[in-house]
């Protein structure tokens, strides 16, 4: 079987010139067609097509395919009644989980088989084949490549199809308006996470582009711009690249900064990523929901997960978390997602011997539960809590990583719940509380990205690649065995002066990150009300300074894997 090249296109992203003339491209196209809805919203369509084909190639048949089919069963969902429609609904979810965990965690879940199939694949053969020595069959799943996005559109559609079950929105009228709305390209490959109900009726409303509008554009793109070269990629090559490249190689201290500048670097990258999303949207006269709040200055998780992600967290709130039951009680979603996990990490565990362990402990939980009704309560709202972090672990990608990274995560926010009963953070009457309910929040966070960044691709030719799980799982345990052993005998002074520049940008970063929001909105809107000749000044030094920033080579943005 020939391989097809499907790799993501490095020479086309929010980083390239050619992106920028195809923008230009655009809004020449845009304005041309603005004073009819159905030719512009059919010629963003196409355009957003072609983006997502440069930058994915022919993948772009499976979003087309995604589009179609989550746009046809919207309107049986909406004709039908009854069991029909509950049909219809269960098909979508089939259709968009299917394709997602199919492309996003066939190898996971053949690694898992192996042991149970009398398979065996080693993605270190020269051709990585997934074979069964009892079938006589031959499965490569190296060759199952990841298109970028996937997560994204895919939750997307879902998301369309649970609100016109939900009643909550009517079916999009036209296919190619439903197009443009799940193929919008400055969104498409890393969010944020789009709801029908708040884009589609924009679709229907005439280009409009205000002065001060098009300013918060260009100071959205510049900042964005600025933020991903100048502070994310720095970090990245300069220190974060090589502490988990090899964390055995540096000491506890190197590897603590490494979690800090890594803490920085995902941020700035993923923000600078959706800052420009929105002002591009803009300049096209489209608004896109906000999708970070500047989240290291939450003091508890509870309040971090409101400010991080915000698309996705609030999607899996609405489409996971409350129709599991959220705080009130569990329900049937609860027993099928918890069943279908422990069969999953019963699956994961590498010998019969552990299997049956985990089953026993399974059964005597449950055996507890039920005969204990008010901890079978309190189990229950915890449950549905700590399932929706798994599943948000599991997400971001396959790999163990991510999901420990979620459970710890989820039990972050189980142990915060009980405790903001007797927190004397919560009380923001005193600063110094304040600042230290933030000063715990980031560190715990940072703990936890020891899995997350250690479960991540870093380079362009491996964001399509399988995760080595092995690899990630053993290079997370020697950053963890690092930090707690050989912590006390790092050098302190020579790490510092090695790494004066950087920690200097980290500081600078983090300060500005920690601006009061009443000064950054004062400074958006004084860019965004400037005149022109300032509004051009600034647009050629943000230039510039992009050019500059990017002559050591450009990395890729971080949830292009996702």
């Amino acid at each position: 079987m020939e391989v097809i090249n499907l790799l993501p296109n490095s020479a086309f992203t929010f980083l390239s010139p050619e992106f920028w003339g195809f923008l230009g491209l655009v809004l020449l196209g845009l304005w041309a067609s603005e004073r009819k809805l159905r030719l512009r919203n059919a010629f963003l369509f196409l355009v957003s097509l072609l983006f997502y084909w440069k930058t994915n190639g022919w993948f772009v048949l499976l979003l087309v395919t995604s589009t179609a089919v989550d746009w046809g069963i919207g309107w049986r969902i909406y004709r039908t009644e009854g069991f029909q429609r509950k049909l219809w609904l269960a098909a979508s979810i089939a259709a968009n989980l299917g394709m997602l965990g199919f492309f996003k965690y066939a190898y996971f879940f053949a690694d898992a088989l192996n042991p149970l199939l009398g398979t065996h694949w080693n993605p270190h053969l020269a051709l990585g084949q997934w074979s069964n020595a009892h079938l006589g069959t031959t499965f490569r799943v190296d060759q199952i490549l990841l298109p970028i996005g996937i997560s994204f559109y895919t939750f997307q559609t879902l998301s369309y199809s649970i609100d016109v079950y939900r009643r909550q929105i009517e079916p999009c009228r036209s296919a190619l308006d439903f197009g443009f709305f799940v193929s919008f390209f400055p969104q498409l490959v890393a969010g944020p996470i789009v709801r029908a109900k708040d884009f589609l009726p924009q679709l229907h409303r005439p280009y409009s582009l205000t002065r001060p509008e098009f300013g918060m554009a260009l100071f959205w793109i510049l900042n964005g711009l600025i933020k991903k070269i100048w502070l994310a990629d720095y970090l990245a090559v300069n220190l974060v690249d090589r502490v988990f490249s090899n964390p055995g190689s540096y000491s506890g201290f190197e590897n603590v900064l490494g979690l800090y500048a890594y803490s920085l670097q995902v941020y700035a990258d993923f923000s600078g990523y959706t800052d420009m999303a929105i002002g591009i949207a803009l300049l096209m006269g489209f608004q896109l929901p906000l999708n970070f709040k500047s989240p290291y200055k939450a003091r508890n998780l509870g309040e971090f997960w409101q400010r991080w992600h915000i698309s996705l967290s609030s999607w899996l709130k609405d489409y996971l978390y409350i129709p599991m039951g959220g705080n009130r009680n569990a329900s049937l979603f609860t027993a099928i997602s918890l069943g279908s996990f422990m069969v999953f990490f019963l699956l994961m565990l590498p010998s019969t011997g552990l299997r049956l362990v985990a089953m026993g402990c399974f059964l005597l939980i449950g055996a507890s539960l039920l005969a204990f009704s008010g901890l079978r309560r309190k189990f229950s709202t915890n449950i549905n809590l700590m399932m929706t972090m798994l599943i948000g672990g599991l997400w971001h990608g396959a790999s163990w990583n991510f999901v420990l990274w979620g459970a710890l995560n989820g039990m972050g926010l189980i142990v915060y719940k009980a405790w903001r009963k007797i927190s004397p953070w919560e009380d923001r009457d005193h600063w110094w509380k304040h600042a230290i309910g933030m000063i715990l929040t980031f560190h715990f966070i940072s703990a936890t990205r020891i899995w997350f960044r250690s479960g991540s691709q870093v380079d362009w030719n491996d964001l399509s690649a399988p995760h080595k799980l092995w690899e990630e799982w053993f290079t997370a345990n020697t950053m963890v065995t690092q930090i707690t052993q050989r912590f006390w005998d790092s050098p302190f002074i020579d790490i510092l002066e090695g790494n004066r520049n950087t920690l200097l940008l980290m500081c600078a970063g983090m300060a500005i990150h920690l601006i009061p929001e009443k000064w950054k909105h004062a400074y958006r809107d004084s860019f965004s009300n400037s005149p022109r000749i300032v509004l051009l000044g600034a647009t050629l030094v943000g230039i510039g300074l992009a050019y500059l920033g990017m002559s050591s080579g450009l990395q890729p943005f971080i949830y292009f894997q996702f």
